[in-house]
């Protein structure tokens, strides 16, 4: 309401400028045409016209009418339109020979600001306002000239042309301005609804993005804290049962326990810092790879069978890191979980593809039944392969091992 206000506000305090801005260029006129006069034009004459212009300006830009808008918008009009009217029957007569000083010839100085009141009354109202307006508006002018006594002094006939054709022009100019102006609404009305929804869309990537960030940082946290914290679990298991059987074995079991720690908490603080793992920085992506492999032998005292492409693969960083935390949560969860004795591991690089499997020879699982029951491990696993566009299969049994398949297409630069 206050922005319709608003624009309505500026509409007519543009009208009033136009107005004042046509009476000075019409008095700049008169001079020029008067000057060899030996009668000027009346003085009344200009103070008429100019002093509603001045009063229809000042009430444009006063902050009292905007509860009482849709009172005096009307008698405004009624002001802009009445005095170029009153005018022709007023000063017709006081006007010295010239150009355009009868009456025909007022009537047609004074249409300019009717054209004026004739936009304000097509951005105020429907079409039947406007017909209404330029017919009450001529017809009115008939009927001043004629109760003042004036149609002795005018020729009919062409008097009577002017006014019709003032009431057609009148009605296909009001009836194409209202037209413009409801398409420009249309407009402005469909542009706040793209605004209102583009503010929704924003929102909603607001949230999602987010959201994705969130279980971003749940993912690296869980690659590395709950890593960390599981390995450190079972040495510590291992270390109390070697503790008084084989203390030089418990010791060296304690001392890896150690260097884990250190790597674990630096690794957790580059992840809270970064997201980003050490090692990839280090080494490389086949280097960290290799590292996992080495320490899953050691840990997990497993037999490790790989391969990997010749040369270095160059991909994309989001899709290398994705790549390395996938290979480390099956990593872990064959050395947690398989009770295995070996690891397959295939890393190959086809075209731009790049195609990975993992397999194990342990007890294996029921994939379906761990990823209803909320196994976090698997979920990560197949959120990083859908975030970089990679199809992650798993497949396992009970008693038959596992075999992780994960490819990504297109991937390598």
């Amino acid at each position: 309401m206050i922005s319709d206000y608003s624009d309505r506000k500026r509409v007519f305090q543009i009208a009033g400028w136009i107005w004042l801005a046509y009476l000075l260029s019409l008095f700049v006129v008169d001079l020029v045409i008067y000057s060899n006069q030996p009668v000027s034009p009346s003085p009344s004459y200009y103070l008429v016209n100019f002093i509603p212009a001045i009063i229809f300006l000042a009430l444009s830009y006063s902050n009292w009418l905007s509860s009482r808008w849709n009172i005096f918008s009307p008698l405004l009009i009624l002001v802009i339109t009445l005095t170029p009217i009153l005018v022709v029957p007023l000063f017709n007569i006081h006007l010295p020979p010239a150009p355009l000083s009868n009456l025909e010839g007022m009537i047609l100085r004074q249409l300019p600001v009717l054209f004026i009141a004739l936009a304000l009354v097509a951005w105020n109202y429907n079409l039947t306002a406007i017909i209404l307006y330029s017919l009450a508006v001529n017809l009115g002018e008939v009927g001043i000239v004629y109760a003042f006594g004036f149609s002795e002094q005018i020729r009919q006939p062409d008097f009577f042309f002017i006014i019709v054709v003032r009431t057609v022009c009148f009605i296909v100019v009001g009836i194409f301005i209202n037209q413009l102006i409801n398409l420009l609404r249309k407009q402005h009305a469909s542009l706040q609804v793209a605004n209102k929804q583009l503010a929704h869309y924003a929102s909603t990537f607001e949230n999602l993005t987010l959201s994705r960030e969130r279980n971003r940082m749940s993912r690296e946290l869980h690659d590395t804290v709950v890593h960390t914290l599981s390995g450190l679990s079972v040495q510590l298991e291992t270390i109390k049962a070697y503790w008084d059987v084989e203390p030089e074995t418990a010791k060296s079991i304690l001392d890896s326990s150690l260097e884990a720690t250190r790597t674990g908490l630096q690794e957790t603080r580059r992840a809270i810092k970064a997201l980003r793992a050490s090692p990839l920085d280090d080494l490389g992506l086949q280097g960290a790879i290799q590292n996992l492999l080495d320490y899953a032998a050691q840990r997990g005292n497993l037999v490790i069978e790989s391969s990997f492409p010749v040369g270095d693969l160059f991909l994309p960083p989001n899709v290398e890191q994705a790549l390395y935390r996938i290979i480390q949560e099956a990593i872990e969860n064959i050395i947690q979980h398989a009770r295995a004795t070996k690891l397959i591991f295939h890393l190959k690089n086809l075209d731009k593809d790049i195609d990975l499997v993992i397999q194990d020879d342990g007890i294996g699982f029921n994939p379906q039944v761990n990823s209803l029951a909320g196994h976090f491990g698997l979920t990560g696993m197949q959120e990083r392969a859908k975030l970089v566009g990679g199809e992650l299969t798993i497949n396992s049994q009970p008693q038959q091992g596992t075999n992780i398949h994960l490819t990504i297409k297109g991937c390598l630069q």
